[in-house]
């Protein structure tokens, strides 16, 4: 299958990105798990390897290799740490928003920064009374002079607490075409971040609350035109969301069969390793099967959008399948590990923690077969990746 997808130049890179993982953020893992809290030096540090411009194009100061160079990046990250594989996802939703709908002047302003990891971004849309549904959102801008002034709280902002700069999707006016998005630097009067509350997992990221009071943006910082923040929100969790986290997710369950195997060598019952028990030879070949499946799904949806054609159904599935082989996977290898697995000395539970968070956002799985469904009944509403994975694919290549 990597022999089909990827390239050599694809294969470099899995490489070099998996000897940073082990050398440079494995050994930080523990330090992680007792904090409990965002990995600011790590996150940097990972930043400044210029893969945040994976699909940045090289005129922009990117790396320009596209989805799949994305998507292995994220998977190997992930493979080591969950946590620092949804810092780099988070990040790329940041890169999204700029790539589609910032004019020329901002995209000299950020991208290079972007890509060199001088800067952060991130994606700012939910809020805690609407949740998914993005047209109930509350949070305002409102016109003055050459400004806006927002106000409004968003929850669940991926790399809230490391965040340098903000794509906060807010009201101007009413109904669908009432949304607009705008660029906020984090240290612009009015913009604060909340309290970092613990979570069950993916310790050292920070997906937490940005508060807006008053706060006043040029309007240069606009991101398209009035009214253009309902497609800034969806292009960028259809594109670049579902497939990040589909990422995350392969990469985490790659972690789960490596570890389960792990185990099962070295555990002996009966005289014998683990795994020459039946019953654990056939959940091994379970997990294998599942993660061969996941691949696929996750490497052909990301072919296509780098490709320029229509996948929106690809990239749900993609999520879908992903999300739930590394949940249903982790939960087996728990079983597989018993008594064993509740411990932290082992990283099984760890796994299937940080799994259980990429199942929300970009859409549940519940969101995603009804999606698909609509696709079998032939009502789905058009394709973002039509719209919009061509201009990727030209930004890349400039």
């Amino acid at each position: 299958m990597d022999g089909y997808f990827a390239s050599r130049l694809h294969h470099q890179l899995r490489e070099r990105v998996r000897h940073f993982a082990e050398s440079e953020v494995r050994p930080r893992i523990p330090a992680m798990e007792a904090a409990r809290t965002v990995h600011r030096e790590l996150s940097r540090l990972i930043a400044r390897q210029g893969w945040l411009g994976a699909t940045i194009s090289k005129g922009h100061g990117g790396m320009g290799v596209g989805h799949l160079a994305k998507t292995i990046i994220i998977e190997e990250l992930s493979r080591v740490s969950g946590a620092m594989g949804a810092m780099v996802q988070a990040s790329q939703l940041g890169v999204a928003k700029i790539v589609h709908f910032g004019n020329e002047e901002q995209k000299k302003t950020w991208l290079p920064l972007i890509a060199a990891g001088e800067c952060l971004p991130t994606i700012a849309v939910t809020e805690p009374e609407s949740g998914g549904h993005v047209l109930g959102m509350s949070a305002t801008a409102v016109r003055d002079g050459d400004d806006y002034v927002i106000n409004g709280r968003k929850v669940y902002v991926g790399n809230s607490h490391v965040g340098d700069l903000h794509g906060v999707v807010v009201r101007t006016g009413p109904g669908s075409k009432g949304l607009t998005a705008f660029l906020v630097e984090s240290g612009r009067p009015g913009c604060r971040t909340g309290e970092q509350k613990p979570t069950m997992g993916l310790h050292g990221f920070s997906f937490g609350e940005l508060h807006f009071d008053d706060c006043r943006v040029p309007a240069a910082n606009r991101l398209g035109e009035e009214g253009d923040g309902l497609a800034v929100a969806y292009s960028s969790s259809v594109l670049y969301g579902r497939a990040n986290l589909t990422a995350v997710a392969l990469g985490i369950h790659q972690a789960v069969l490596e570890e389960t195997t792990r185990f099962c060598a070295e555990r002996h019952r009966y005289g014998r390793p683990l795994h020459e028990l039946p019953s654990v030879k056939l959940k091994l070949g379970q997990l294998q099967s599942r993660l061969m499946t996941a691949r696929l799904a996750a490497y052909h949806a990301v072919h296509l959008l780098d490709q320029g054609l229509a996948c929106d159904a690809e990239l749900m599935n993609a999520k879908l399948v992903n999300v739930e082989s590394a949940l249903d996977s982790a939960r087996n290898a728990m079983e597989i590990h018993a008594a064993s697995g509740l411990f932290t000395e082992r990283p099984i539970e760890r796994y299937l923690r940080d799994a259980h968070h990429i199942f929300a956002p970009a859409g549940t799985s519940d969101i995603q077969l009804l999606r698909l469904a609509e696709v079998a009944l032939g009502q789905s509403k058009g394709q973002w990746s039509e719209r919009l994975a061509e201009l990727t694919r030209m930004e890349a290549l400039v």
